[in-house]
């Protein structure tokens, strides 16, 4: 039994720590990545603006499908395996510029990826920025320390890669 509580009491005590420690975190991050790919940049803008098909090449999402427009620019919702996600576009200009923010005021976190794409040689490259909040403090922790800000957008751009490779 005293085994027990020492376990309960240790796990408590990293949980609290990394609270603490995230409540020291700022609750706004930036994360960008830039990669060259072997695609135009019309083929780029419809493979990351085709909501419908995102389940066909992001193996993270398991449905994706629209809702009705806000303000003439389009919404949706993702599903994966981390839950629900509504999306929503700030600014669309095809086919070089994509602002998408979390429409989803219940989540922990929220933010902005920003999606810039200009042709290169081979190809075209594709710059996302993540200007991220995460509100939780445990969750901030472990934003900074586990996962990585980054994380997401790299696993992002590799599906993409892959979706390119497969054409």
């Amino acid at each position: 039994m005293k085994w027990i509580l020492v376990t309960a009491l240790t796990i408590a005590s990293i949980v609290a720590l990394a609270a603490l420690i995230g409540s020291r975190l700022p609750r706004s991050h930036q994360a960008s990545r830039e990669q060259m790919l072997a695609a135009s940049p019309e083929a780029i803008w419809t493979a990351i603006t085709d909501v419908e098909a995102f389940p066909s090449w992001r193996k993270d999402i398991k449905n994706a499908h629209r809702l009705p427009d806000r303000d003439g620019r389009p919404v949706w919702v993702e599903e994966g395996s981390s839950g629900r996600m509504t999306l929503a576009v700030e600014r669309m200009e095809a086919p070089r510029l994509l602002v998408v923010r979390i429409a989803d005021p219940d989540l922990p976190f929220g933010g902005t990826w920003t999606y810039e794409i200009t042709p290169a040689a081979g190809g075209a490259r594709l710059i996302i920025t993540e200007d991220g909040e995460v509100y939780n403090p445990l969750f901030r922790f472990m934003a900074r320390f586990i996962f990585g800000y980054e994380g997401t957008i790299a696993s992002y751009v590799a599906a993409l890669e892959k979706r390119f490779a497969r054409d």
